[in-house]
Order: structure tokens, then sequence, then C-alpha cells
């Protein structure tokens, strides 16, 4: 017997229903069904007896008990989600129903339309479906009142919502067609007294206005009558409306466009309204009238052009299909080559002069029409009063049974094609030379930047070696001074190593002049004056076995260079010519050696050629030899710094070097003509001087000093002044054994305090190259504190001393590695003279 208001309860609370007694209730937050209250109870019967999916949630946990329903809704969750905590059974659902369930357990029914979810369909677990459901909320009450669960009951409406979307989608497509259809869609009424809809698009704003402003508003004024006839002819005859107007467009611009539209009926028959769309021609009209345009200037350019041009179309004849033809077209030229006014409809062989030809012709047509290819040939004409010498032919299929003849006089043509090919080939000799001439700037580029990079090396290894040189000769001048002069083989060791060390210092020195940093004192030479003085020292030089011959310019210009250093490259040129001459020459009557002076101009391809040399006048100096020559391999590094193709012992390979450097130092360029067994040529090209510069008196860069005995000290006082230690001590003995007073600063800074500190000293001896602040700006300091202070500079790197490669003017400068006497002389002939003037020496930090 079950409990009143309980039919699935068993008398003492235990459940009756098999859904019930399949749970373990045990670990459920309900607890037990005999301890269950009778609202709960009463609640779950009407769950169970429920047809529709229904389910209870009660208790703080809110404990679920479901039916069958529900059951196959849930499908693998039943039957652990008997009895569970509601987030738990209904996870997938709970984002979107909580704030209903939320609603009923504050004591207020809810309801949710087409809630989504997803169940197993057809009776398998794996197979889940979206599906739709309907949701009521009710709030579940004790016997107190008090709310203590809620109560769901569903409705699937999965059904409906398939429907709707299937019917939205329809609807969607429906509207995507005729869109792609028409520009904008609308519906007027049955009497097209009413707009009731209009979708522009963008071709007409949205707009339900009455028949009369819908046509003041879209159509075109002009075209307002014929709009209105049409209306009422359609609305008469309850037939479709189609018209074209012009229409007056959402974005301000005129248009056309065709309306169209289609009777709706209702019930019984009776017209209901009109649904019509409104398509833009705009496009299409402005697409006919072009085309028209088109032919019309088809037409002209047809009649205009100069080649002759007809369509011919081939007509079944007496002697059977395609056996005759006419003309239906024929342009002006055509028409003057032929000779013949109107061709158009008759059978014209005019072009041809024989009928065998005419009969040729005919079947190259015939074969154009039935294969479809065009033919192109070429072949010469007569006319009467007209002579063609030769023309191009090309037949072509057209429509049907037509083809195209196109003919041109292309005499002119070939002859200026042969006239074009002449030209392509004189401009492909002609870029070929400037290729081959670029490349050989580019080459001579390349090596002129490899000479600048040896010789940025070569001279920073030559300011190094002066300083260790200037060391090494000064200890061993003090050495012979004050020890080895007694003992006769100490001092024959010492006079060894100085000359082993002066060997050295021109070794150093020609690696200046290669690298263009040795100090020229450059002045206004005649090239044709300084080679008659040297006559008599060349022919010495070169034995009697070699002749010499020179070839003097008359009105050679003047050049601006160093006489000693020009000399020097001369001399050192003509030794090279002497061993590449050698016996053989001798042997065969006798070498030669030609010295040419020449005023040249080079222009600026010629200067582009060789990189460094500049446009304008030069002196060219040649040096000429009838010796063995040199391959392009050596002359191609015949000015490298000791590259030497002489015998070990024989040459150092700074010699052409050195001319390299003094040529490029002087703002000239030099280059070497040779071949194996063809001798050698050495153009020296120095610039023009226009203008003798006015050089400022400075009796030291006249002329190198007289050698004499070495002047001694009077007791003043002089400043040495060098980073290098070694340097500086062999520089401060070497004043103090010459009777000097001397002080001594390792830089700058420390000179400048001697100086505040001792007015009594009489000269500065500084290096020009020191870190930080350099000696010219040294000078310059000194000078501002005392104006009478003479200075003397010396430097194995005169380049801080230089301006364009020669001497600042009043620059009182001595070379390193220097001899003891040379010191004496220099430094006592600065403190006789007159305090140099202020040099604009450049200032520098870096060796």
């Amino acid at each position: 017997m079950t409990l009143p208001g309980a039919p699935h309860f068993l008398p003492g609370g235990a459940p009756a229903h098999p859904l019930l007694r399949g749970c373990d209730w045990s670990r459920s937050p309900l607890g037990e069904p005999a301890g269950w209250p009778g609202p709960l109870r009463a609640a779950v019967s009407l769950v169970l007896d429920s047809a529709a999916p229904t389910w209870l949630a009660w208790g703080p946990a809110l404990g679920t008990v479901y039916n069958a329903p529900c059951a196959q809704l849930l499908g693998d969750r039943h039957p652990q989600a008997l009895g569970a905590p509601l987030e738990a059974v209904w996870a997938d659902i709970l984002p979107d129903a909580a704030p209903l369930v939320a609603a009923a357990l504050a004591g207020q029914a809810a309801h949710t339309q087409d809630l989504r979810m997803v169940a197993p369909r057809g009776g398998r677990d794996d197979t889940q479906e979206p599906a739709w459901f309907c949701l009521s909320f009710t709030p579940l009450r004790d016997d107190a009142g008090a709310v203590r669960g809620v109560l769901c009951t569903g409705c699937e409406t999965t059904g409906q919502v398939r429907a709707q979307q299937r019917l939205a989608a329809s609807e969607q497509r429906l509207k995507s067609l005729a869109l792609s259809n028409a520009c904008a869609l609308f519906r007027m009424s049955a009497d097209w007294e009413q707009l009731l809809e209009l979708g522009g698009h963008g071709l007409v704003p949205d707009a339900a206005v009455p028949m009369a402003g819908w046509l003041t508003q879209y159509v075109h004024p002009d075209d307002h009558g014929a709009v209105r006839d049409a209306i009422s002819h359609a609305v008469r005859t309850q037939c479709a409306l189609q018209v074209e107007h012009r229409l007056l467009r959402a974005d301000g611009s005129v248009g056309w466009a065709s309306s169209r539209a289609t009777p709706v009926f209702g019930a019984g028959v009776t017209l209901a309204e009109w649904i019509g769309t409104i398509t833009d021609l705009t496009d299409r009209r402005a697409t006919e009238l072009a085309l028209q345009e088109s032919e019309r200037r088809y037409q002209t350019l047809f009649d205009r052009i100069d080649e002759g041009f007809c369509i011919i179309e081939f007509l079944d004849g007496p002697h059977g299909p395609l056996s005759d033809y006419v003309h239906v077209a024929a342009n002006r030229a055509y028409r003057a080559h032929t000779g013949i006014a109107d061709v158009v409809g008759q059978r014209v062989r005019a072009l041809a002069p024989a009928d065998a030809d005419a009969d040729a012709w005919v079947d190259i047509y015939r074969r154009v029409l039935l294969t479809g290819e065009p033919v192109r040939f070429e072949r010469t004409l007569a006319r009467t009063g007209r002579h063609l010498e030769l023309a191009a032919f090309r037949v072509e299929p057209a429509e049907r049974s037509q083809v195209a003849v196109l003919f041109q006089d292309i005499s002119q043509r070939r002859q200026a094609e042969t006239a074009l090919r002449e030209l392509n080939t004189a401009l492909e000799q002609r870029v070929a030379e400037e290729v081959a001439a670029r490349l050989q700037t580019e080459q001579a580029l390349r090596q002129a930047q490899k000479m600048e990079a040896v010789g940025q090396l070569t001279g920073g290894i030559a300011h190094d070696f002066n300083n260790m040189l200037a060391v090494v000769l000064g200890s061993l001048e003090l050495l012979d001074r004050r020890f080895a002069h007694a003992d006769p083989c100490a001092q024959r060791y010492v006079h060894a190593a100085r000359e082993g060390a002066r060997r050295a210092a021109q070794l150093t020195q020609r690696l200046l002049a290669f690298s263009r940093r040795q100090p020229l004192r450059p002045e206004p030479l005649d090239a044709n004056q300084l080679l008659a003085g040297m006559s008599d020292m060349l022919r010495h030089v070169l034995g009697a076995a070699i002749r010499l011959e020179t070839v003097q310019a008359d009105g050679l210009w003047r050049i601006h260079a160093d006489r000693n250093q020009l000399e020097g490259v001369i001399v050192n040129l003509a030794l090279n010519s002497r061993d590449a001459m050698g016996t053989a020459s001798v042997m065969e009557g006798g070498g030669r050696l030609a010295i040419e002076t020449a005023n040249v101009h080079l222009d600026a391809c010629q200067a582009a050629g060789h990189p460094g040399a500049a446009p304008g006048p030069h002196v060219l100096i040649a040096v000429s030899d009838n010796g063995s020559g040199m391959t392009p391999d050596v002359i191609a590094q015949a000015f490298e710094p000791f590259f030497t193709t002489k015998p070990v012992g024989r040459g150092s390979g700074l010699g052409l070097s050195q001319v390299y450097g003094f040529i490029q130092q002087s703002g000239g360029h030099v280059r070497i003509e040779s071949g194996p067994g063809r001798g050698t040529t050495v153009r020296m090209y120095l610039p023009r001087l226009a203008d003798v510069p006015q050089q400022p008196t400075c009796p030291e860069a006249a002329a190198p000093l007289p050698p004499a005995a070495p002047p001694a000290g009077r007791g003043e006082v002089v400043l040495v002044v060098d980073d290098e230690p070694g340097v500086r001590q062999c520089s401060v003995d070497a004043l103090d054994e010459l009777g000097y007073r001397v002080l001594q600063a390792d830089g700058a800074a420390a000179a400048l305090r001697l100086i505040d500190a001792h007015p009594e000293i009489a000269l500065l001896f500084t290096d020009v190259v020191m870190p930080e602040v350099n000696g010219c700006v040294l000078a310059e300091a000194a000078r501002r504190r005392r104006p009478g202070l003479k200075v003397l500079f010396a430097t194995g790197y005169a380049r801080n001393a230089m301006k364009h490669g020669a001497l600042d003017a009043g620059v009182d400068l001595l070379g390193k590695p220097f001899s003891l006497n040379e010191l004496a002389r220099r430094v006592r002939h600065a403190l006789d003279n007159r305090p140099a003037r202020r040099t604009p020496v450049a200032a520098s930090t870096s060796a």
C-alpha cells in the first residue's frame, strides 16, 4: 500500500518505481527515499508520471530526479545522474538555464523558448545531434511553503526550429537570387498608387512614397510620360510591365535602368500587388555606345589606312562549291591599287598580272578558308601607272565563307630594315667597345684601390720603422762619439751598424714615396731644362753601349714638382731600362733609351680610364727602351712594393713603387706600355702649372743645408717632446752632447706646463704625430703663450706636415731617422733664424 500523494513509494517510504529502485541513494545528496519529506515524494511522483521530459532538483545541493524521457536525453549519463547535483547532470545547458533556475528558486516561475542542447539520436549514444527544447521552471515548496527546489518540464521544439531555419535559408536564397539579377526590388500596390517597399542596394534610396513622388524622385523628367504610359497599359491589361528609362541614381548621377513588374493575384483571382525589379543598364548602355563609337572609328580607320584591305566571300559557282567569289568590303588603298573605284560586289582579279596568277591566288584564298590557317607571303606586283616593287600579303579566315586580304608596299620598309641591320651592327660594335672600355676602367680602378690599400699599409710600417731607426742611429752615433772612437775594432762595428741602419732608412724612404707620404718641396720646373742638365749623368749611368736620345717639345709647359725627386725618378727608370736591355741589345747593335717630353690634354674619357687622373692640360715625360719588355701579368704588378723580376740581391722591388708614389703625390698619373720583345715605355703625366704660386720665403725649404761640422750649442734650453721613450731619450742625449740644456716631456700637457714654468726655453723640438694632441697643435698653443718661441718639428711620417703632398709653408721639419750632425745643424739653424710663421697644419691624433 502506497502513501497518499506518493503512488511510487511503498509503505515506509521505500521506492516502488523501477527507475528509483535502480539507484544507490546512499551516495546522493538527497539521501535514502525513506527519509524524503512528503512534498518531495509527491513531486517525484509527478515527475515520474509525466509523459514529457521532466526533472526536479531538491535541497541545498539540488539533487536531481528525472523520468524516463529525460533518461533518453541523458544517454550514457543515466543512471549515474539520478540523485547527482544539478550542475553535474545538466552541465551543457546550465550556462543558459542558470538564470531561470535561480528565478524558480527565488519563487518565480520561468520559461525559455528553443533552448539548444545536444542529445543522442537513433538509440545510439555515440550519435549526438543538436536538439531544441521549450523549458518551464516551477518552484517546489515544502509543507511550510518555503522553496526547496525547482521542477523543470520540457517540450522538444526541434522540428519547429529546423523548419524556421529552412524557411529563413530559403528566404535568404530567394533574396540573394533576386539581388543577383537585379539592382533593386520593389512592391507596388495593385493600382500603382502606393510604393509599398523598395530596396535600392545603392541604385535608389529606400522609400515608401506615392507613385507620382516615385516617378519624380527616381525617373528622369524626360521619361515620365513613357513610364506612365507603360504603367497604365500594365494595370489595364494586368500583364507584366517592362520599360527602359533614364534613372536618377542614389549617388546623384543619371543612368539607364530596366523596370520590370509582375502582377500578384490574391484569393478570387484579385490583383493584390505588383512585385518588380529595377536593373541598372548604365554600364550596358555605355558599352553599347562605346561599341558604336568603336565601330565608327574602325570604319574610319579601315578606310584611311595605307595598307590595302578587302574581304572576299566565296560563292558556289558553275564550276562547283567555292569556285567563285565577290568583294564584300574594300578600303580606299585597295581600290587605289586595283585601279577600280567600286569593287564591292564584283569579282576583281586586278592584283594578278595574268589569269594564271589569278587562279593561283584563288587557290590560296580557298586553302585559307578550308584549313582556317592564315597564310603570309610576299610578291612583286605591277600595275598600270603604278609599280609596287614588293608587297607583303596576309590572308586570314573571316566569317563563314569569307577571307580577309591585307597587303602593303614594303619596299621602303625593306630598305629601312637593311639600314637598321647595318645600324644595329654598328651599335653592337660600339657597345662592345664601350663595355671593353668600362671593363678596362673598372680594372684600373681596382688596381688603384689595391695600390691605395698597400700604400696605407706601407706608410704605417715606414712610420714605425723610422721611429725605431731613429733610436738605433742616435744610439750608434752617441756610442761612436763617446766610447768607440778610441777602439778601432768597436768603431768598425759601429760604422757597419750605422751603414745598415742608413740603408734601412733609405728603404723606408722609398716606402714613404710609394705611399705618397714623403715630404715634397715642389717648385716651378721646366722639364726640358731638367733633362738637359741630367744628360751627362744619364750617359754615365747607362754606359757607352746604350744610346741616349731625347725628344723635347717646343714651348713645353711648366710643372710644379720636387726637382730632386723628379730627377731620382728619371734616373730610376733609366737604370731599369738599362737592366732590361742587358747584353742582348748590345750584341744586336746596342740598346736605345729615349726620353720624350710633350704637351698633352687629357679629355674626360681618357682620364676616366686612369683612376686618380684629372682631365686637363698635362706635361708628358716618356721613358722608352728597346729591352726585353714585360708580360701583362708583370705590368699589373710592376708598381707594387717589393715586386721584382730581377734575381735575388739585384733589386729591392721599390724602384717603380717610388715612381708611382711620387707621380701620384704630385697630382699626376703614370702608366706602362710594354710587351714581350717590344721594349717598355713608361709615360708620366704631370699637371701643367698655369700660374706660378708666390711661395713665402723659407730658406730651409729652398735647398738642403750644406754639410758642415756640427755647430756646438751655447747653453740654450731646448724642450724635447716625443711620446716614444726611446726616441725622446736619444734626442735628449744628443742635444746634451751638443752642449744644450735639455728638458723633456712625453706629451702636450706636460710640455705646456714646462713652457709655463721655464721662460728660458728657447726651442720647442717636438714630434708631429702624437696621441691625443699632436705636435702641430702643441706648437700653436705654445706660441700663444710665447709668441717668440722657436719650433722644430721631427717626424718619420710627414703626412700631417703636408698639404696636397707638399710641405706646408713655414714648417721647419726634420725627418726621422736623423744623424747627430743633421740634428746639430737644424737646431742651430732654427735658433739663429727668425721665428717661423704660424703653420696651418691640420690637427690629427692618429699615426
